[in-house]
């Protein structure tokens, strides 16, 4: 069981935490103010562990980025990692189940990576779809978002990893993060962006925060002691570590005060050498640095890198090992929605398939044995065209650092070939290709490739093969090279192109570039970075494309030549990042199409892939439109005419415009699914599993009904939140007349259900617990009882809404029910007190809503399906 530490954990008096107590102030006493003060910042890019700190049996803290896979401290495709379903597929789920497993698969992840605390999850709210970060957090509603938190975070922890909710608080755009300062008022904070992080700290107690790059009121939140030593702590309880966003401390005195215990990366920060002088100068007082120090060894005796202190979840106490790829793959499937299914397009009538979708026997089918099976009706697909460039190069997650390098990745095309049974024929034609920039050149595309590591004085440090044209080091050189060193990186090795013609080479990256092929420079300049964003160099560097005609089957010599600025790119920490890219001989966009649309044509069913691109969706840039980027729409628009009969698989991680969806016979939704996203869409599209998800976030129709748009800073550097504690669903509601195209909580799977009825049993009186309690005590609980009445076992997500009709009414609790054909399912459902609160600026208090209240419970925001009234009487 987890023993959860910490101050209240101290204060239970249970042995292991008296004894870690007991290690955390001895090791605090063996320590001087340099050693103290060097606890606080990082040794290098990605741990703390101090030499001054070894003697008082400090260890090596390792943390690593972590919301959709663990990277380790090694950023490269070498390496591989586990890549989830990303956040906002998990969120989708609506499951706390499943992200908990979620959790335990990332610190298991994290136990083999050699990590101690991972950099997730990410909490911020889906205030707008225009954010370019939107896929690396659950949803647009605080509750879900605080829900679904908690639970990675407790199974995280309950795996021995610390987990390290971010980003503290506001960081829902990308543009200017560093700068930006986002101007709410106390009541949107408390009610909304504050929210997920008070339900994560208060009831899944994390060891470890990570403050946000932002301004909060005026205030960098890296220094802003009233959300911080106030709120945060004083308030909540939070008795862990307050860790810098990477290079998002600035100031000694203002990180000091406000209470930021970690400046992220090292050595060179705000703390050291510059916190020792502050306070030998008597500008910061050195019981404040023995309070930071304290948390930073408290956490290192949480997680077992402190001698003498046993850590919270001791070895033999960890749960049962998960099967990475199956647990990917289940997440993967519970996560996608369809949005849309006339006439019942989806699953595909292949022949061989049962009544039901799944294979006989008990147990869970597989997407081949469903389809394969012999006693269901001959089905009437036997002719499939899947056209789009998502089906063989799909988007397993998002970019920025949440971007893992898996050893595989199943693409939906793949799966269906493997899946389908031999009596049906699959075409394929990718339809225009709308990235901008072209993919990293891999063995695929004829390319065998080397990187080779040169010293200022020339020398070889180190070579490694690589996979593809992409070479990511961060923190740490192949062959432990060392930075210092380091003068330039040769990427070389041979071209032999498949077929004949002009094909497209492409320098990806920001410094001093020479690129070569054959007897030709094509490229020899330097490449400046374009935004001023100093991780835009990293995230999302320039590219320059440059064309070379050559001949089937001709081998062709290339080298891509980088020189390597100092300490690598910005000066800011260790950093080699560049790309050679890759594109074969260009066909025209329109004779795409067409071979699409002839395809279509003469098939029983068309599946259109489409998404969005690393250029539209990524960290450290926001989007500009949300249509999906290139031709998409032209596809889907001309292959739905050719066929009636044509289904749209959606790979996005944010709300994409659809222009076509009334034209389609189905909408499915598949997010950036991870590294099973292929297998998992077979077994949904061939009926082996159901889709189970529900929109975490509203999808609008057009870009001009959305209610919260705005994301660039004005000109004076400030976001304002001028729509206040309405985003989402709320925001919507109080348009009045707009309408999204598919609402908060919807999701339509493989059957039916019906409401039957609603009790509420109240749990309040007039004691009940004020506002300085518990927030999350429970008022009432709800019992929801649902039919299927469809085909089929399927799964429901009841939604409960408290409050009247409209923009008050908001989401109080959920839960995941199943049932077989023909049942039914009770769902039980506790409303906690903060349900019915509100914050009350002007006394700076929550207080108690006045009743009746409303219960409303559905299968979506806008599809209420039985209300009921109860008078609650509650305090607060």
């Amino acid at each position: 069981m987890r023993d959860m530490g910490g101050a209240s954990g101290m204060n239970r008096g249970s042995p292991n935490t008296d004894r870690r107590t007991a290690a955390v102030e001895a090791a605090l006493a063996a320590l001087d103010l340099p050693g103290k003060a060097a606890l606080l910042s990082g040794t290098d890019m990605w741990s703390v562990g101090p030499a001054a700190a070894r003697a008082a049996g400090f260890g090596r803290l390792v943390l690593s980025d972590g919301p959709a896979g663990v990277r380790g401290e090694d950023w490269t495709p070498e390496d591989p990692s586990i890549a989830l379903p990303c956040p906002t597929a998990i969120g989708a789920t609506w499951d706390i189940r499943a992200a908990r497993e979620a959790g335990l698969l990332l610190a298991q992840e994290a136990r083999r990576k050699g990590a101690h605390v991972v950099l997730a999850p990410t909490v911020n709210l889906h205030r707008t779809p225009y954010g370019g970060r939107h896929f690396e957090a659950y949803a647009e509603d605080p509750e879900l978002t605080g829900v679904l938190g908690a639970a990675l975070v407790e199974g995280l922890q309950d795996g021995g990893v610390g987990a390290t909710p971010k980003h503290y608080v506001a960081n829902d755009a990308e543009t200017d993060r560093y700068t930006v300062d986002v101007r709410a008022d106390e009541r949107t904070l408390r009610e909304l962006y504050l929210a997920p992080f008070e339900r994560i700290v208060r009831t899944a107690r994390p060891w470890a925060l990570m403050a946000a790059y932002n301004s909060v009121n005026g205030v960098t939140m890296s220094e802003h002691d009233a959300l911080t030593n106030g709120v945060l702590r004083a308030e909540w309880g939070f008795d862990g570590v307050l860790v810098s966003d990477w290079t998002g401390a600035r100031s000694t005195l203002g990180c000091a005060r406000g209470g930021l215990d970690l400046a992220m990366p090292g050595p060179d920060t705000v703390y050291g050498e510059h916190l020792v002088a502050a306070v030998r100068e008597g500008r910061v007082p050195a019981e404040t640095v023995d309070t930071l120090a304290r948390r930073v060894l408290l956490l290192a005796a949480r997680v077992g890198v402190l001698d003498g202190a046993p850590p919270a979840v001791p070895a033999h106490a960890r749960p049962a090992p998960l099967d990475g790829t199956a647990t990917v793959r289940d997440l993967a499937t519970r996560s996608f929605v369809l949005l849309r299914n006339e006439n019942a397009a989806l699953p595909l009538d292949v022949p061989g398939r049962t009544g039901d979708g799944t294979a006989t026997g008990a147990g869970k089918a597989t997407a081949a044995s469903a389809a394969t099976a012999t006693d269901g009706p001959d089905g009437a697909v036997r002719r499939l065209a899947v056209c789009g460039v998502h089906a063989a190069a799909p988007r397993f997650g998002g970019g920025g650092s949440s971007q893992v390098f898996p050893a595989r990745i199943s693409t939906p095309l793949d799966a269906l070939r493997d899946a389908l049974p031999a009596g049906v024929d699959l075409s394929y034609e990718p339809g225009p290709d709308p990235r901008a920039r072209l993919a990293p050149a891999g063995a695929a595309d004829g390319f065998r490739l080397t990187a080779v590591l040169h010293g200022l004085d020339d020398t070889e440090l180190a070579r490694t093969d690589q996979r593809d044209g992409s070479v990511r080091w961060m923190g740490s050189l192949p062959g432990g090279a060392s930075f210092a060193d380091l003068g330039r990186v040769e990427l070389v090795g041979e071209f032999t192109p498949a077929v004949s013609g002009t094909h497209r080479l492409a320098v990806r990256g920001v410094g001093h570039f020479r690129l070569e092929a054959g007897e030709r420079v094509l490229y020899e300049a330097e490449l400046p970075p374009e935004s001023e964003d100093p991780a835009a160099a990293f995230l999302n560097p320039p590219q320059r494309v440059f064309l070379l005609d050559a001949e089937a089957g001709t081998t062709v010599p290339v080298r891509l030549v980088h020189s390597v600025p100092s300490r690598g790119v910005g000066g800011l920490f260790g950093l080699v990042s560049f790309e050679l890219g890759y594109g074969a001989p260009a066909v025209s966009d329109e004779e795409l199409i067409e071979r699409a649309v002839r395809a279509a044509a003469a098939a029983d069913t068309a599946l259109v892939f489409v998404g969005t691109t690393d250029e539209s969706e990524s960290e450290g840039v926001d989007r500009e439109h949300l249509a999906l980027p290139g031709r998409q729409d032209d596809l889907v628009a001309r292959v739905a005419e050719a066929n009636p009969r044509t289904v749209v698989v959606v790979n996005a991680g944010a709300p994409v415009l659809m222009p076509w969806r009334h034209d389609v016979a189905a909408v499915l939704l598949c997010w950036f699914p991870g590294e099973e996203g292929g297998s998992a869409l077979a077994d949904v599209l061939l009926g082996a599993a159901e889709p189970g998800g529900r929109l975490p976030t509203t999808w609008p129709d057009a870009e001009d009904g959305l209610p919260v748009r705005q994301v660039v800073p004005d000109s004076d550097g400030q976001l304002p939140y001028n729509e206040g504690p309405r985003i989402g669903y709320r925001a919507w509601r109080r348009v009045g007349g707009a309408e999204p195209a598919y609402w908060f909580g919807h999701g339509l799977g493989y059957t039916t259900w019906e409401y039957e009825f609603l009790n509420i049993t109240g749990r309040a009186s007039a004691d009940s617990p004020s506002a300085g309690d518990d927030p999350y005590v429970p008022v009432a609980e709800v019992t929801v009882r649902v039919r299927n009445s469809g085909p089929r076992h399927g799964r429901e997500v009841v939604q409960l809404y408290l409050g009247p009709e409209g923009p008050e009414r908001r989401l109080a609790a959920f839960a995941v029910v199943e049932a077989p054909a023909g049942a039914s399912a009770d769902a039980r459902l506790t409303v906690p007190l903060r349900a019915v609160q509100s914050w009350d600026d002007t006394l700076r208090t929550w207080h108690a809503d006045p009743g009746p209240h409303t219960f409303a419970a559905g299968r979506s925001a806008a599809d209420i399906r039985l209300t009921a009234q109860l008078e609650l009487h509650v305090q607060g």
